[in-house]
Protein backbone atom coordinates (compact mmCIF):
# COMPACT_ATOMS: atom_id res chain seq x y z
CA UNK A 1 0.00 0.00 0.00
CA UNK A 2 1.54 3.52 -1.13
CA UNK A 3 2.34 5.80 1.76
CA UNK A 4 -0.43 8.35 2.59
CA UNK A 5 1.90 10.69 4.41
CA UNK A 6 3.41 12.31 1.81
CA UNK A 7 -0.04 14.19 1.27
CA UNK A 8 -0.65 15.12 4.80
CA UNK A 9 0.29 19.19 4.95
CA UNK A 10 -1.62 22.20 6.52
CA UNK A 11 -2.54 23.33 2.76
CA UNK A 12 -4.11 19.67 1.52
CA UNK A 13 -5.99 18.74 4.98
CA UNK A 14 -7.73 22.65 4.56
CA UNK A 15 -8.65 21.54 0.57
CA UNK A 16 -9.87 18.53 1.79
CA UNK A 17 -12.02 20.07 4.66
CA UNK A 18 -13.34 22.40 2.16
CA UNK A 19 -14.28 19.78 0.12
CA UNK A 20 -15.99 17.52 2.53
CA UNK A 21 -18.35 21.13 3.51
CA UNK A 22 -19.52 21.13 -0.09
CA UNK A 23 -22.96 20.58 1.07
CA UNK A 24 -25.17 20.47 -2.49
CA UNK A 25 -24.12 19.35 -6.65
CA UNK A 26 -24.38 23.09 -7.50
CA UNK A 27 -21.68 24.16 -4.47
CA UNK A 28 -19.34 21.43 -5.75
CA UNK A 29 -19.53 23.13 -9.60
CA UNK A 30 -18.87 26.81 -8.04
CA UNK A 31 -16.16 25.45 -5.75
CA UNK A 32 -14.55 23.45 -8.66
CA UNK A 33 -14.87 26.32 -11.50
CA UNK A 34 -12.85 28.49 -9.44
CA UNK A 35 -10.29 25.82 -8.31
CA UNK A 36 -9.48 23.92 -11.06
CA UNK A 37 -9.13 24.91 -14.87
CA UNK A 38 -11.26 23.50 -17.28
CA UNK A 39 -8.30 21.14 -18.62
CA UNK A 40 -7.68 20.08 -14.96
CA UNK A 41 -11.85 19.53 -14.50
CA UNK A 42 -11.95 17.04 -17.74
CA UNK A 43 -8.95 15.32 -17.19
CA UNK A 44 -9.76 14.18 -13.86
CA UNK A 45 -13.45 13.38 -14.87
CA UNK A 46 -11.69 11.00 -17.36
CA UNK A 47 -9.62 9.38 -15.09
CA UNK A 48 -12.82 8.39 -12.35
CA UNK A 49 -14.26 7.28 -16.21
CA UNK A 50 -11.19 5.28 -17.28
CA UNK A 51 -11.65 3.54 -13.44
CA UNK A 52 -15.15 2.88 -13.54
CA UNK A 53 -14.43 1.61 -17.11
CA UNK A 54 -11.14 -1.03 -15.61
CA UNK A 55 -13.01 -2.11 -12.34
CA UNK A 56 -15.46 -3.10 -15.07
CA UNK A 57 -13.16 -5.22 -17.18
CA UNK A 58 -13.20 -2.89 -20.29
CA UNK A 59 -9.51 -3.09 -22.11
CA UNK A 60 -7.57 -0.15 -22.65
CA UNK A 61 -8.67 -0.28 -26.25
CA UNK A 62 -12.02 0.17 -25.51
CA UNK A 63 -11.42 2.86 -22.81
CA UNK A 64 -9.52 5.12 -25.35
CA UNK A 65 -12.18 5.07 -27.62
CA UNK A 66 -14.70 5.56 -25.26
CA UNK A 67 -12.88 8.46 -22.63
CA UNK A 68 -10.40 9.56 -25.05
CA UNK A 69 -7.13 9.38 -22.52
CA UNK A 70 -3.96 8.29 -23.05
CA UNK A 71 -3.25 4.41 -22.13
CA UNK A 72 -0.37 5.83 -20.49
CA UNK A 73 -2.80 7.37 -18.26
CA UNK A 74 -5.24 4.14 -18.35
CA UNK A 75 -1.75 1.91 -17.11
CA UNK A 76 -1.41 4.56 -14.01
CA UNK A 77 -5.18 4.18 -13.01
CA UNK A 78 -4.65 0.63 -13.56
CA UNK A 79 -1.57 0.24 -10.66
CA UNK A 80 -3.48 2.86 -8.53
CA UNK A 81 -6.53 0.69 -8.66
CA UNK A 82 -4.09 -2.86 -8.43
CA UNK A 83 -1.69 -1.59 -6.08
CA UNK A 84 -3.02 2.12 -4.61
CA UNK A 85 -4.84 2.30 -1.25
CA UNK A 86 -8.39 1.97 -2.90
CA UNK A 87 -9.56 5.32 -3.65
CA UNK A 88 -10.88 4.29 -6.94
CA UNK A 89 -12.80 1.77 -5.66
CA UNK A 90 -14.16 3.33 -2.92
CA UNK A 91 -15.76 6.42 -4.55
CA UNK A 92 -17.22 4.57 -7.28
CA UNK A 93 -18.72 2.04 -4.88
CA UNK A 94 -20.36 4.83 -2.69
CA UNK A 95 -21.34 6.17 -5.74
CA UNK A 96 -23.04 3.10 -6.90
CA UNK A 97 -24.70 2.44 -3.70
CA UNK A 98 -26.19 5.84 -3.36
CA UNK A 99 -27.48 5.82 -6.90
CA UNK A 100 -29.09 2.49 -5.88
CA UNK A 101 -30.63 4.10 -2.90
CA UNK A 102 -32.07 6.73 -4.42
CA UNK A 103 -33.68 4.89 -6.72
CA UNK A 104 -35.12 2.62 -4.25
CA UNK A 105 -36.79 5.24 -2.63
CA UNK A 106 -38.30 6.77 -5.80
Amino acid sequence: MADKNHLKSPATTALFEAILSLNTMEECYTFFEDLCTMKEMADMAQRLEAAKMLLDGKTYEQIVKSVEISTATISRINRCIQYGNGGYELIINRVKEQKAAQEENQ
